[in-house]
């Protein structure tokens, strides 16, 4: 992932720039080394993990700096 413009929490209606990249996937329609991301601000980190753990999709969460290199 990369580009020149300021990365975006993925919660809805927020604008903050992101500074997690929580690492996801869905084991019943992704390979397992397959990852999706959510970028997240440091406000919503911690509901956008809670919603990806409560269905089991949750893998890591990294600074986003790692997932833009």
């Amino acid at each position: 992932m990369t580009t020149d413009e300021p990365l975006q929490c993925s919660a809805k209606d927020c604008r903050a720039d992101a500074r997690w990249a929580l690492r996801w996937n869905n084991p019943k329609i992704h390979d397992p080394d397959r990852r999706k991301v959510w970028l997240a601000c440091d406000e919503h980190r911690e509901s956008l993990t809670d919603f990806l753990s409560r269905r089991g999709f949750h893998r890591e969460t990294v600074p986003v700096e790692e997932e833009t290199t």
